[in-house]
């Protein structure tokens, strides 16, 4: 271990290369995971509160399952129609998004593929980050879709308390992890 670390320090070049590597792949993760669904095995940012398009009118369906969903519903007081129309449009937004999560994990498969290669090849490390981009535009744009349906169903007063009910929740969970850094920093 010692010898290779040696090795490197006693050519630039090769430390260069290595650190260059390094930092390429660090930035491709990033990009990979900044895709809507990165690991949550939700459809797209709606699996997550707090995220991205989440924090939209289509956050409170998906925050946390089913239970979150009932409770955000109950908050606005939505009627029974206005539930199964927000279920089915819900319903149909993640089995949608479903083939996009596939495809999501399949470029991610073939980055990893790709880094792992004795020699990266810089276009098809770009290519591959464009077709990454132009999935997660896809997702984006099937989130906003959904978003939209559901405030046409919901009244502006719903999506008022939505609104409100949200904000305090990003409030709470700003304050939250505010503490959880506090802790973690060391006293100075």
């Amino acid at each position: 271990m010692q010898v290779s670390a040696l090795k490197l320090t006693q050519h630039p070049l090769r430390l260069l290369t290595a650190t260059l590597t390094l930092a390429l792949a660090a930035g491709f993760v990033q990009t990979v995971q900044a895709q809507p669904y990165g690991g949550m095995g939700g459809p797209g940012a709606m699996g997550r509160a707090g995220s991205g398009m989440g924090h939209g009118m289509g956050a409170g369906m998906e925050m946390g399952g089913a239970m979150a969903s009932e409770r955000m519903l109950v908050a606005v007081k939505a009627t029974a129609e206005q539930r199964a129309q927000i279920q089915q449009i819900m319903l149909t937004a993640r089995t949608e998004m479903s083939a996009q999560r596939d495809a999501g994990i399949k470029l991610r498969d073939q980055a990893r593929a790709l880094f792992t290669q004795p020699t990266v090849d810089a276009n098809a490390a770009e290519a591959l980050r464009l077709q990454m981009l132009a999935q997660h535009d896809q997702a984006s744009k099937r989130m906003l879709q959904a978003m939209l349906e559901v405030s046409r169903v919901l009244t502006p007063e719903q999506r008022k308390i939505m609104a409100d009910r949200m904000a305090q929740r990003s409030g709470m969970m700003a304050r939250h992890r505010a503490e959880r850094e506090a802790l973690v920093k060391p006293a100075r």
